[in-house]
């Protein structure tokens, strides 16, 4: 249903400057929005976009005082929070997922579904799984022997949770995401003639995942080779990050894309892994530290530190370097003109 600007002011605790009056029917870039669309503005490097944009209405930080052409700015203290609040207003509604099991689904007896759960075409629920209230699990979803998920969570089709895994409450799943996966173990024995022969090394552990954590799509999160993969509370980790065995995640952390954590690593609470980042394994990356994209990490990242580059420097190191062209610079100018002087010197002896 269409909705005025001044509803959606109202709605995300905004200050509106402009016309309130105007409907609001879809969600827009800033580049690409017109007449009848919410759009949103977060960034400096965007401000010639807002300058020139044709949204109705513009969610802006409260002190910005940059040029705008849309019809309405509506000023708050986060426009990414309140872009989120004023988006289900205008977006259309998710699919409904009514509770039941479909036709097609293989459910085993011995697998304990709770209240008002939905289960899709296609899906296998394994021997002693065990799937709370108000959970969804879409089509063509895999739920192994003795897996554990906590009520009202959501996996979209084609995850994949082998034997034993335990999963927390609100959890979210997106496509392809495969938990519990075997970890990269072997054992190497040289043969005669410095041929390798490689063995597999058994994974028995298991992964536990705490509550109010999302997966992105074609995430993977190794086994336990013995013992447990954990990942903590209101985790959130992006699409294509791949976590190795025996893994600890603190509460609270965030993994961004296509990022990779090995074996027996520790990242603690708080911590910001963005993309395209390496973590080496049985190292730490301690509590509230960020690791920079495309960051290599070869050794422990301490408490509240941001390390970029590889191999992985503080940022205090890395500014550094970048000044020694500039200085070096300086100091072969400041040298010539040292020896110009020493010249003059010894032509006036």
């Amino acid at each position: 249903m269409p909705v005025t600007v001044r509803e959606i002011a109202d709605k995300v605790q905004g200050v509106l400057e402009g016309d309130g009056s105007p409907e609001i029917t879809h969600l827009a870039s800033l580049s690409e929005a017109k007449e009848g669309d919410l759009s949103f503005f977060a960034n400096k490097k965007y401000a010639a976009q807002l300058a020139t944009t044709r949204a109705s209405a513009v969610i802006v930080p409260q002190d910005w005082k940059g040029e705008s052409s849309a019809g309405a700015l509506i000023r708050v203290r986060n426009p990414d929070r309140a872009f989120a609040v004023a988006a289900p207003l205008v977006a259309p509604p998710p699919p409904e997922r009514w509770p039941g099991v479909h036709y097609s689904a293989v459910v085993s007896p011995r697998a304990s579904i709770g209240k008002n759960v939905h289960i899709g075409p296609l899906c296998v629920i394994e021997d002693g799984a065990r799937i709370g209230d108000g959970s969804v699990i879409e089509a063509q979803c895999y739920i192994g022997p003795d897996v554990e998920i906590g009520a009202d969570a959501h996996l979209y089709p084609g995850v994949a949770i082998r034997e034993r895994v335990r999963i927390g409450a609100r959890f979210i799943a997106h496509c392809g995401v495969v938990i519990g996966s075997d970890g990269f173990g072997y054992s190497i024995e040289m043969l005669p003639g410095g041929i390798p022969k490689i063995e597999k090394i058994p994974q028995v552990g298991v992964v536990v995942i705490g509550n109010d954590v999302e997966i992105g799509a074609n995430t993977t999160i190794d086994r336990a080779r013995f013992g447990e993969t954990r990942i903590g509370n209101c985790v959130k980790i992006d699409n294509l990050v791949q976590i190795g065995h025996n893994v600890r995640i603190g509460d609270f952390s965030g993994v961004i894309a296509q990022s990779g954590i090995a074996g027996s690593a520790e990242i603690g609470s708080g911590v910001r892994i963005w993309a395209q980042a390496g973590i080496s394994g049985h190292l730490k990356v301690e509590d509230g530290a960020q690791v920079g994209p495309q960051c290599g990490v070869a050794r422990d990242v301490p408490k509240g530190a941001y390390v970029i580059g590889t191999p992985a420097t503080s940022l205090r190191e890395v500014a550094a370097q970048s000044l020694l062209p500039s200085q070096m610079s300086k100091l072969r100018k400041r040298l010539t003109e040292l020896e110009a002087e020493i010249r003059k010197l010894k032509d006036g002896k």
